[in-house]
Parts: structure tokens; sequence; C-alpha cells
């Protein structure tokens, strides 16, 4: 075991996934030399040479299609896009061949591949960095999208995504790449892709995050049962496409009321479609009507009100007074 950042760790799988199979390759910008914009990539050209490590020019869709071509004809790429928010520049790319050539190809041909991008609020970027879009690919089908929470599910989960035999997004958060260590095994393992983590079991609630709000969430439901004479249960669920259902549900049905925060806008969100599936398999198992901690429905804001855009504390706590009040 040793202590690791979520970069550290990040930084870790793929070189260890690069010297167990030859077929994985980085792409993306300034990622050899440099390492990229946040070292995610730190060393790895030096070790494994710029055929495997590939400096690419400014441009996403070239990135993403260039990943494409290679997963097809039997590679398993991992393409960087510097910042989350780039994404529109490869949405063709991303859901109309890297998420259809399995189903276009009838099973003949495939795409091995993972997109690398962080995400997330709270660090004062500029436009177009921050951005929380895992909503768009949500409505993909053919993408699985993994956003972890932590430097231990970081490893596992993209060890995970690498190793699938479909497009993989990847999603990391910003805001939680140094934010603290944790103890990673240094040996091969797996976390299973579409699979949540309960990380508190509760008996009043349940609290259903994922990303960066985890920690944050965790730390408010600390001070809540602290204060006061109630049980609350929190999932991460790790994976936003596919959705872990059973997990939800069966939380769901024990707690009799249900909470979900993210950092994505609420209109269309992937909340709606958690709190959906609860309508549809849980309704008469509900004690109070499910409550949405979310982002605003504009764009991202400007670095001095990010604080109040996003999901904070306070609005986590009414959330819950909410809830609790039925």
């Amino acid at each position: 075991m040793t202590a690791m950042t979520m970069i550290e760790a990040i930084n870790f799988t793929l070189k260890k996934e690069m010297e167990r199979d030859q077929r994985v390759i980085c792409l993306g910008e300034d990622i050899g030399k440099n390492g990229g914009v946040f070292r995610a990539t730190d060393g790895l050209q030096a070790i494994f040479g710029e055929d495997r490590v590939v400096d690419t020019p400014i441009a996403e869709s070239a990135i993403v299609g260039t990943a494409v071509g290679m997963a097809a004809r039997g590679l398993r790429p991992v393409a960087e896009i510097q910042f989350f928010g780039f994404i529109y520049e490869a949405m063709d790319q991303m859901a109309s061949q890297a998420a259809r050539l399995r189903f276009r190809s009838g099973g003949v041909l495939g795409a091995p591949m993972v997109v690398r991008a962080p995400y997330g609020g709270g660090v004062k970027t500029p436009e177009l960095h921050s951005d929380s879009l895992e909503g768009l690919f949500l409505h993909s089908p053919g993408l699985k999208v993994v956003m972890p929470s932590s430097p231990y599910d970081a490893k596992g989960l993209l060890t995970a995504a690498i190793r699938d035999n479909d497009p993989v997004l990847f999603l990391e958060p910003m805001k939680l790449y140094r934010a603290f260590k944790q103890e990673v095994p240094e040996e091969d393992y797996l976390i299973e892709i579409g699979k949540a983590k309960v990380v508190k079991e509760g008996e009043d609630l349940t609290v259903i995050t994922w990303g960066q709000t985890v920690p944050l969430v965790s730390k408010v439901v600390e001070q809540w049962e602290q204060e006061q004479s109630i049980s609350i249960e929190i999932i991460d669920l790790r994976t936003v496409s596919p959705i872990d259902e059973d997990t939800i549900i069966a939380s769901v049905q024990k707690t009799g009321r249900a909470m979900i925060v993210h950092e994505a806008v609420k209109t269309g969100g992937p909340g709606a479609e958690i709190s959906a599936m609860i309508n549809e398999k849980a309704l008469f198992h509900l004690s109070a009507p499910i409550v949405r901690v979310t982002s605003f429905d504009t764009p991202y804001p400007v670095p001095s009100v990010e604080e109040d855009w996003l999901p904070n504390a306070d609005r986590i706590s009414q959330g819950i007074r909410e809830v609790l009040a039925h």
C-alpha cells in the first residue's frame, strides 16, 4: 500500500497498464514532455517513448477521432481532453462514432478506448474549464461514464476502463486531484464499472452523489448526525452510465427518502434520470418528495460567484432539512 493523491493514482495506473499491455497508447495536448496540465502523464513519455505517449495538436476532434481509429484497429488508446468543457469539439466523434461503432458494425468492430478529462468547480478556472457535462453523455447509448471520488477508486476504475471493450469517458474532479492522500494498493485490482459504493449506511435518508461532491456531502452529513438524532445513507454512484439501479432502489426502499446532489445543471441533469428511476421503482416507499441539490441552469459563472452557484454546504443542509420535514 502506498499513500497517493488522485493524480498520483491516475499516473501510476497509466504506467502500470502501459507496462502490462503494449496496445495501450496515450495521446493528447502537452501530455508528453510536459506531462499534461495537471501532470497526470508526467514521466510516461520518457519511459515509453513518443510513439506511445503522443503529443497532439490543439484539436479535440482530431484527438478523439484518432483514438476511435486506433481502437477499431486493435489498440487501446487513452485520450486526454485538457478540460471537460472542450469536449464539445469532439461530440461527433464521441457520440456518433465511438458510442455507435459496435452497434453499427453488428459487433464486428469495437472502440475499446478511454477519454480522460478533468472537470468540476471550486478552483476558479476560466470559462469552459470547470463544466460538469456528464448529462450529455448519459443520453448517448454505447458510452460508459465514470466519475471517481477518491484515489483508491480512481485506480480501480481507470484500470477497469482501460481494459473495457467499449468506450469509457473517465471524468476526473480537479478539486480532488491533490486534495488528500489515501492508501492505494500497488498490486492489480479493478472496480466494476456500473457498481455504486455505499459510503455510509443509514436509515432515515438516502443521499446519492458522485465525483467531487462526495467528500462535501460526507462532511455535511457528519455534522448533521452529530447535531441531530438521524441516520443518513450516502451512495457514491461512481458510474453515471450505466447507473446502479439496484443499489439506489434498495437504499430508498429502506430509508423512504432520497436526495440527489450533483454539480451538473439541474434541467436534464443525471439527477432527473435518477429521480425518475426512483419514482418508477420505489414510489410507494417514499415518505417525502425527492430533493435535488444541483448547480443552476446557467452557463458556468465567473470565479467570484462560483461557490454560490455550485452545491455548497448550506444548500446541501437546506436540502436535508427540506426532505426530512415531511
